[in-house]
């Protein structure tokens, strides 16, 4: 899957102080101009270093597409060649000062991601804490509230294997639940019916009343959001946990 660049700092900083701001930074900027696919990141990355370069511009801004530049692959050896190159055109104090920041960027020694914050790169939602709700789980799984007011919608993520027991959602009347897939790989099955393959952009509308589960693959984590369909007299029971035999026929 391509990665998402994904950014929330605006919102975060300026987003009730200045929401246009914020919105223009976090969804124009990262989210359509960063994500537009006729160059790689890569290569934003650097054309980004070398724009604030000759802006003059060495503060926290420039230090974090350094990081960013470092992150997306480039090299000590290439940002060297880089902010030399520059330097021949946008002047020698200029590229001291960039040096001195990519000295700092390029010569730490950056731990290893996880598992976990990679595949957080690759959603546009947060994973979470690990879930409440984690003694009606094969696996580890992760809860992160997306909406609580209105509509609640939460974003549920599971590491590979990871799957809910079977469960119902009772009501009254109305009632059910709607699942949003939005990153890695997974299944939904009801009592009685095949298994249904979940990637990122299926949903699935899921009727009061009908025992189902869902979770990762074996191989993959996997998110999705978990809405829920107002009703009278709703509740959840659950039940068994997938018979592991029956789990792992699925591929």
């Amino acid at each position: 899957m391509k990665e998402k660049i994904v950014q929330t700092a605006g919102r975060e900083q300026l987003g009730e102080f200045a929401p246009t701001f914020a919105h223009l930074n976090d969804d124009v900027l990262f989210g359509e101009v960063w994500n537009e696919e006729a160059i790689d990141v890569k290569t934003k990355c650097i054309i980004t270093v070398v724009s604030l370069m000759a802006s003059g511009i060495t503060d926290s801004s420039l230090c974090y597409h350094l990081q960013n530049a470092k992150a997306h692959g480039v090299t000590k050896e290439e940002i060297a060649a880089i902010i030399t190159h520059a330097t021949m055109y946008v002047g020698w104090p200029k590229g001291w000062a960039v040096f001195r920041l990519a000295k700092e960027v390029w010569n730490e020694e950056a731990p290893a991601q996880t598992d976990k914050e990679k595949f957080a790169n690759t959603i546009f939602f947060p994973i979470g804490e690990p879930n409440p709700y984690g003694q009606f789980f094969v696996g580890q799984s992760y809860l992160a509230p997306v909406s609580t007011e209105q509509v609640p919608i939460f974003n549920v993520t599971f590491e590979p294997g990871c799957r809910n027991n079977w469960h119902i959602h009772h009501a009254k009347s109305g009632g059910g639940q709607m699942l949003i897939c939005v990153g890695g790989r997974g299944y939904y099955q009801e009592w009685g019916k095949e298994a249904v393959e979940l990637m990122p952009g299926t949903v699935i509308n899921i009727p009061a009343e009908v025992k189902h589960w869902h979770g990762a693959a074996a191989d993959s984590w996997f998110s999705h959001l978990a809405i829920e369909v107002d009703g009278d007299g709703t509740s959840t029971e659950w039940l068994e946990a997938v018979a592991s035999e029956d789990y792992d026929k699925l591929k």
